[in-house]
């Protein structure tokens, strides 16, 4: 085996070691690496089963073994680091009030909840005559609405409940109250 690699050597076929203390330090290393398969390294050529030199430069370390120093290094450094960024968020103002978030379901929805939900985005909407909008008012025949101006305000609607109304649904809702229902049989509210 030692023999293959002195050939290979010898025709220029591997990189040319610094000095002839390398040349044997790599027939060495090369003929222990074929015979164990773990890298071994001698002096600065590293040398793997593939006849392929790799320069200590270019070598890549992974760690084996978790070392509590290293750890707790590292911990000490990500403290460093948050406790930085706790003092700059301090000094934005924040007025001595420290901001929490509070993660929870989204309230309960009722029938009337949803009904003054849907009002209101129709009364934000231009084109709808606050004076004649009810709860049964029809989109078309008492708001004058078209049906860009229906989808536009189905629209409203799915980004005020944040769900999305597929257009085969979206024909049948003409009036605020067909919306309710619509929404009340989606978000499972039985009043």
């Amino acid at each position: 085996m030692a023999s293959n690699v002195v050939r290979l050597f010898l025709r220029g076929a591997l990189p040319k070691p610094a000095s002839a203390a390398t040349t044997s330090s790599f027939l060495h290393a090369r003929t222990l690496t074929t015979l164990s398969l773990p890298k071994i390294v001698q002096s600065d050529v590293l040398t793997t089963s593939c006849s392929v030199l790799v320069p200590l430069s270019q070598r890549r370390f992974y760690a084996t073994e978790r070392s509590s120093a290293k750890v707790d290094e590292l911990r000490a450094r990500v403290l460093k680091v948050v406790g930085a960024f706790d003092k700059i968020t301090a000094d934005k103002g924040l007025g001595g009030r420290q901001q929490v978030r509070h993660y929870s379901a989204a309230e309960p929805l009722s029938l009337e909840m949803i009904r003054d939900r849907i009002l209101l985005v129709l009364k934000l909407y231009d084109k709808v005559d606050v004076g004649k909008l009810t709860i049964d008012s029809h989109f078309m025949n008492d708001l004058g609405l078209d049906s860009l101006d229906h989808v536009e305000v189905i629209m409203a609607i799915e980004d005020e409940f944040g769900f999305e109304i597929p257009d085969a649904d979206a024909e049948k809702l003409l009036r605020p109250a067909d919306i309710v229902q619509y929404i009340a049989d989606k978000k499972d509210v039985y009043d």
